[in-house]
């Protein structure tokens, strides 16, 4: 090898050698510039992740590669949340996802500085944006009016069941959300001559004690909030002999009887879509909440 210029054989190398450092170096500095989302979900964390990872794909992010999302769920866990959100937020994620009411809430008490991406049922009345026109702060997202379509549901219950007259509620007590929820079920019983009986719990290992209660107080069907655990309460229903209906397409597929409520896949694919322009500078306080204007009734026809 013939070295010019008057370089040194041995100052050759040490520059090589320099050089051959500080490439991969640069190759980690480079890495830490992809986007980073944390995601947050009480339970069920599949019916969030799936379609979102979808919608991220489908604007050209490839998820490991050219983002990072790291999801955590509560697994009906309630009081993980905020330990969770703490350690999204400790992660320095460029922005924060959520999925239901006590998630949102974990994630808004966690930071006032990561724009936060929401699906919520009713955000204005549980505090968590100012109006949907301008949520204001570090939070936008969509709205899944659950709590409106309370009397709906029952209606189909009834016309799925005419002889259906008592209702259990599985409601999620940790779930600010929780009030508005059943007063609506509550005001659509009323109209429709069905006694409607609300059985509150906060983990799993409430669950069968509430069942019971079902039993003893002769239930005809129980609807199951979202917001908790799906498949316990699912096998529970079964071994109970519970007609089950709740607000999720995925709760009929995993085999609940009914669902009715707004098209979620589609506006957790939508909040992909809010994600990537936060990434590309909007402001969480600019973008407004959105509502949904598809609504889906599955039935399990087994």
């Amino acid at each position: 090898m013939t070295v010019h210029g008057g370089i040194r054989r041995r100052d050759l190398f040490g520059l090589l050698g320099s050089a051959t450092i500080a490439w991969p170096l640069a190759g980690r500095a480079e890495a830490r510039k992809v986007p980073r989302i944390g995601g947050l979900v009480p339970a069920n964390p599949e019916t969030f992740r799936i379609p979102f990872e979808e919608g991220l794909r489908a604007l050209g992010y490839v998820v490991g590669e050219t983002i990072f999302v790291d999801f955590r769920s509560a697994d009906g866990r309630p009081e993980r949340l905020p330990a969770l959100a703490a350690e999204l937020v400790r992660l320095k994620v460029d922005v924060l996802v959520t999925f239901q009411t006590p998630a949102v809430h974990a994630v808004k008490d966690a930071t006032r500085d990561i724009p936060i991406v929401f699906v919520a049922g009713d955000p204005v009345g549980t505090g968590l944006v100012a109006s949907l026109a301008r949520p204001g702060r570090n939070l936008t997202g969509f709205s899944s009016t659950t709590a409106e379509l309370g009397e709906k549901m029952l209606e189909l219950m009834l016309e799925l069941m005419p002889s259906l007259r008592r209702v259990a509620v599985l409601a999620n007590a940790a779930d600010s959300f929780t009030g508005r929820f059943l007063a609506q079920l509550s005001s659509g019983g009323k109209a429709l001559g069905i006694a409607v009986k609300p059985l509150s719990v906060r983990r799993v290992e409430e669950f069968a004690a509430a069942f019971a209660e079902m039993d003893r107080w002769q239930a005809h069907a129980v609807i199951v909030q979202g917001s908790l655990p799906r498949k316990p309460a699912i096998e529970l229903s079964r071994k109970h002999r519970l007609p089950a209906v709740s607000a999720q397409k995925q709760f009929v597929i995993d085999g609940g009887l009914m669902s009715y409520s707004a098209n979620t896949r589609r506006s957790v694919r939508a909040a992909a879509g809010y994600v990537d322009k936060i990434l590309k500078g909007a402001k969480p306080a600019d973008l407004p909440v959105q509502q949904p204007t598809i609504f889906e009734l599955v039935i399990n026809l087994r």
